[in-house]
């Protein structure tokens, strides 16, 4: 028996010993989330300047051409400039666009396109005839450091690299949402730096990175970017980012996820995703979000939400 006793004690203290180690590491990747939700709240408040923002979009940039026949060319300065562009926009890429064979071509250029079947060398993207989209996407992967004035200068990058804005945003919206929550889950963590004020509320931070969205979508669609330029988005933003948190409040009781991290997360990325949309539909048409167009929009910025923080 008291063989079986201490066997006994052995496994209770195997299973505290499991039980104290599976608390440190949740407390320690508890403690991850919430240092990167530090450092995203610093990003988003240092990159609220649409001075920079713009700088940036409009620094001149220069895409150098290589094909083996003129009709090669063609194909690419087609890809390069879509059909419908006004005359003085179409001449002012041409300007920015350089053929190899051409004399006077700069001595640098920003990006280098291949027409298919020449071998392409590393740093240069190979155009993929039939799929457009996807040779915009190897553009804006191999410079991505370039994604916005690429957007801003020429149309053809503008879906695709906001896309990926918003995407990216709300994914910062939605880490940011748990990781206020967690000190409620994790009591032994509520000594960090947000619980003792440094932060006054998760919406100042989800706001910001708002706004912060709004600038750059404004800047990729060829318009200007500020606070003065663009007063009526902030203050819907700053309203409740296209009504979508009486949204949250409506349609977060259909969600069977329960309470808890989840809702918060997936809330937080439903509504930055619909913020995102409505503005890239707002320079795409001039025009906002209809009614209906927000409650479907929501609902996949939920499921896309519920992915994530899942």
């Amino acid at each position: 028996m008291a063989a079986d006793y201490c066997a006994g004690d052995a496994g209770g203290s195997k299973m505290a010993i499991g039980a104290q180690q599976s608390a440190i590491s949740f407390q320690s990747t508890s403690s991850t989330m919430m240092l990167r939700a530090v450092k995203q709240v610093r990003a988003a408040f240092s990159m609220l300047s649409p001075d920079e923002i713009l700088r940036h979009a409009k620094r001149p940039l220069h895409i150098g051409l290589v094909a083996d026949s003129s009709a090669g060319y063609v194909e690419l300065e087609d890809f390069l400039i879509p059909a419908g562009l006004s005359e003085s926009a179409h001449a002012g890429i041409m300007q920015q666009i350089h053929r190899a064979s051409d004399p006077g071509v700069p001595d640098k250029v920003d990006v280098i396109l291949y027409e298919p079947g020449i071998p392409c060398p590393q740093g240069a993207v190979s155009f993929r005839r039939g799929e457009a989209e996807l040779t915009v996407s190897e553009i804006l992967r191999e410079k991505a450091d370039l994604a916005l004035p690429l957007a801003r200068q020429f149309p053809i990058f503008r879906k695709t690299m906001v896309d990926h804005l918003v995407d990216t945003v709300a994914r910062e919206n939605a880490l940011f949402a748990i990781a206020t929550a967690l000190p409620n889950v994790v009591p032994t963590l509520i000594e960090l730096p947000w619980t003792m004020g440094e932060f006054a509320s998760d919406t100042l931070f989800l706001t910001a990175n708002q706004v912060r969205m709004a600038f750059q979508i404004a800047a990729a669609y060829g318009a200007e970017a500020g606070f003065a330029a663009q007063k009526f988005e902030i203050l819907t933003l700053a309203g409740g980012a296209f009504g979508w948190r009486a949204l949250a409040r409506e349609l977060v009781s259909h969600i069977p996820l329960g309470g808890g991290l989840i809702p918060k997360g997936a809330i937080a990325y439903a509504g930055t995703f619909v913020a995102g949309k409505g503005l890239e539909l707002l320079h795409q048409r001039n025009g906002s979000l209809t009614r209906q167009e927000r409650r479907e929009l929501y609902r996949e910025g939920l499921t896309r939400g519920k992915a994530l923080v899942g």
